[in-house]
């Protein structure tokens, strides 16, 4: 290394740095390279940093790089099974990760923790009830199948479950799915087996015991098998990717898609319900647009409303909104209260002891819930008979779950200092909906409202969770039949207010269109494909999407020229920093984002666009020297050194024997560039496949072309594993990769400064040597010359260290 190019000297300031000072050898002992921290007057502290340049060839060589192990699928499994041992140690850790409740109840103090799970347990049991059964109905079954999805999971999910404060049962979006495939179901099953209903009064309470939206009870069964069908199919997916250790697909449903699908899933659900709120009598309709002609049907017999059945809704819907707004979610109460008051509870025991007393089933035509089974459902196995049509249904409708339930553990999680596990999660909730498909109930979620509930009352672990079981056993055993006189409306009432959370998501759209556009965009088309098309048909077209717009983050990432911040080696972008200068005769580009197939083709037009179109620049300089040419062709014998970049040197043999130089550059100013150097900031790139490498090559070549010399800086070490791997070392030297950007900034300085003609200089280690690159030609060889140009560039014998 030369005196004047072996040391970089420099000085900035580090704000907020306390006073230190420290004298640190590198690695190397070497006592010329060293960074000193020197106390300021001003309390902050001055970086003195001297070394040698360092390009990666220099820099390995005195710091030898370690290896890197990249092993294979098949030695990654090799070293797996090498590590499974079937020793006690191995079989407790498996035991203990399957069944989560063992490391909780190991831990759980009487005196702490029951007092909280018994009254979270009984108001969580509390809220089972009426949602269990308003949730029902949105699958199409009768309300007692929702009681029976708010047990069995429950139970299970205490076994198998790493969350402690989720609450586990019917929710809105996934019973609406359900639904879905039920009426599909149903709706194929109509036309291959048509039955003519034997009952058409459906007021009255025997008929509509076991009747939801007027379907007949012969078609119960086919309801039931396509329900459980599309929860044992959910249970699978879940459970397959909780072994497969895939927790981590729900980032690819991001909170903007979670949302816009969400509030559009609510329309659904209050679609379905608002027709009981009027008691008017609609079909169910499937497929596209189904909203537009369930309400082009529903403004069509609004005239036949029942008055009384929307009396009593708007009275309940009015209660409901009063009592969760004012109260329950009042800042002021919400210390003073021990529990959130039941209203929904209160409602139902309400609605329940009007209706039977004043009769308003037989009176008023109000259509009631009917006769409630008591005792537990039979196992029984109908799902297998349909489980190939509800395929798709079941991997949307399992993917679904898991992002809600998860996303939900992982907030309640966060506030209590422990951490939940994706895949046990998976498992969990697989589990709980495979058995629990074989005892009549459908696939469950948390819900969010409930688990909110049970974490604010005082739940601390999922013992809550069985004492709410307990009493919806007490319910399924005894009371069902107690709630036979129930009015639809008043559940229907219940969802439509619980419904209200997921239409202020619509708020969301403020902030989104504010700081990301692309979601607020995610989030629209989330929504409209969910309303417009279906459930299913909308959170498909919403992750495609979404998807859709990675790809075009990556297509075309932000660009930006990079300038010096004076006095410091810190680099920024020149169109945010006014302070952050271009370096003359050097522009450095910057690329933020990996450099792959699809976006290489902007970071190349890019590129060219700040800077130089090369083969544009060589064509014009091959016409100049054309021209050149043939001003010169009256001479006999010419000696010609050709320089793309500087000039054409001609020397003329005859009589007069005098030296001539021509400057192309001078005779056409436009062919001049303003720099020497382009340096590629990499520190963006994480990764740079082989049509990233091809494009590198090209570009490089390209520049070359026109004596403009392109170095790369920061790159990390896969991406210089990628480039040994693919060759490009053969193309171009590890010398014009550098470590840091300001390592390459100042060779290129110093390398313009010292490109003279000179003998090998050893002193600083770079050698270039231009008075030997001479041709001899006749004008009749001088087409050779340009043709060839690109071989008379300066030979460097010896790159600097």
């Amino acid at each position: 290394m030369c005196n004047q190019y072996s040391r970089l000297l420099t000085d900035f300031k580090i704000c907020n740095v306390r006073v230190l000072h420290a004298l640190r050898r590198m690695p190397n002992d070497d006592p010329e390279s060293r960074e000193t921290l020197i106390s300021q007057p001003n309390g902050y502290a001055k970086i003195l940093v001297e070394r040698s340049v360092y390009n990666e060839k220099y820099f390995d060589e005195n710091y030898v790089p370690g290896y890197r192990p990249n092993p294979s699928l098949k030695e990654k499994l090799q070293q797996k099974c090498k590590h499974c041992q079937c020793s006690g140690n191995c079989w407790k850790n498996f035991i203990l990760t399957l069944f989560p409740f063992i490391n909780i109840m190991q831990n759980y103090h009487i005196k702490l923790d029951l007092p909280g799970d018994l009254i979270s347990g009984l108001t969580v049991g509390i809220m089972h009830l009426p949602q269990g059964m308003a949730y029902g109905m949105l699958t199409g079954l009768p309300p007692v199948y929702g009681l029976y999805s708010s047990f069995f999971p429950v139970i299970l999910y205490f076994f198998f479950g790493s969350s402690r404060h989720i609450s586990v049962g019917t929710f809105a979006v996934a019973c609406l799915m359900v639904g879905s495939t039920v009426q599909k179901g149903v709706a194929s099953y109509k036309i291959a087996n048509p039955i003519t209903p034997a009952l058409e009064d459906t007021n009255s309470s025997s008929n509509s015991s076991l009747l939801l939206d007027d379907q007949n009870d012969q078609y119960v069964h086919v309801q039931l098998a396509y329900a459980m069908a599309v929860s044992f199919v959910a249970g699978i997916v879940q459970l397959l990717l909780g072994i497969a250790r895939m927790g981590f697909v729900t980032v690819y449903l991001s909170d903007a898609l979670i949302s816009g699908f969400t509030t559009g899933a609510a329309c659904h659900v209050f679609t379905s319900q608002i027709k009981h709120v009027f008691s008017i009598k609609t079909e169910r309709y499937s497929g596209a647009f189904k909203l537009v002609k369930t309400y082009i049907e529903f403004f069509g017999k609004l005239p036949t409303t029942n008055s009384v059945t929307l009396i009593a809704s708007v009275v309940c819907m009015f209660i409901l909104y009063m009592v969760t707004t004012y109260i329950n979610a009042n800042p002021k109460l919400k210390p003073k209260m021990k529990m959130p008051v039941p209203i929904e509870l209160i409602v139902v025991l309400l609605g329940t002891i009007i209706s039977y007393f004043v009769q308003l089933n037989s009176k008023y035509g109000v259509v009631i819930v009917g006769d409630i089974p008591t005792g537990l459902p039979v196992p029984a196995a109908n799902q297998f008979t349909v489980i190939t049509e509800v395929i798709s249904d079941g991997i949307a409708l399992a993917i679904v779950i898991f992002a809600i339930s998860v996303s939900m553990a992982k907030i309640l999680a966060k506030n209590y200092d422990y951490e939940i596990d994706p895949n046990q999660e998976l498992v969990a909730f697989g589990i709980c909906n495979i058995l629990s498909s074989f005892f009549s109930s459908y696939a469950t979620s948390a819900s969010l409202s409930r688990s909110l509930i049970q974490e604010r009352v005082g739940g601390r672990t999922q013992v809550a969770g069985l004492v709410s079981s307990v009493l919806l056993l007490i319910v399924l055993l005894v009371l069902g039949p107690y709630f036979k006189s129930l009015p639809n409306c008043v559940l229907a009432a219940i969802i439509i207010i619980a419904l209200r959370g997921m239409f202020l998501q619509v708020f969301d759209l403020v902030t989104l269109w504010k700081v990301a556009k692309i979601d607020f965009c995610v989030w629209i088309v989330a929504f409209l494909g969910t309303v417009l098309l279906d459930v299913d048909m909308g959170l498909a077209v919403g992750v495609i999407f979404a998807l859709l717009t990675i790809v075009c983050r990556s297509q075309r990432p932000y660009v930006c020229l990079v300038g010096q911040i004076p006095d410091t080696d810190i680099y920024r972008d020149i169109s945010v920093y006014r302070e952050a200068k271009e370096i003359d005769g050097i522009k450095i580009f910057r690329f933020e984002h990996s450099l792959f197939f699809v976006n290489t083709e902007h970071f190349k037009s890019n590129l060219y666009k700040v800077t130089v179109n090369p083969k544009e620049l060589k064509i014009k300089r091959k016409r100049a020297l054309d021209k050149q040419r043939r001003m010169n062709k009256k001479q006999e014998t010419v000696q010609t050194v050709i320089t793309l970049g500087d000039s054409v040197e001609l020397q003329v043999t005859g009589d007069e024997m005098e030296y001539v130089e021509t400057s192309i550059t001078d005779l056409y100013p436009s062919l001049k560039t303003s720099f020497h150097t382009i340096i590629l900031d990499c520190s963006t790139w994480s990764y740079v496949d082989s049509m990233g490498v091809k494009v590198l090559k090209s570009v490089i070549a390209d520049f070359k072309d026109v004596d403009i010399k392109v170095y790369l800086a920061s790159c990390k070490a896969g991406i210089r594993e990628m480039f040994a791997l693919t060759k490009f070392y053969d193309q171009v030297s590890r010398e014009n990769i550098f470590v840091t950007l300001h390592d390459a900034v100042l060779h290129a300085q110093h390398e313009k400064q010292s490109l003279r003609p000179v003998q090998n200089n050893a002193e600083n280690g770079i050698t270039q040597d231009l008075s030997d690159t001479a041709v001899e030609v006749s004008n009749n060889g001088i087409d050779n010359v340009i043709n060839g140009v690109s071989n008379l560039q300066p030979n460097s014998n010896e790159a600097y260290a």
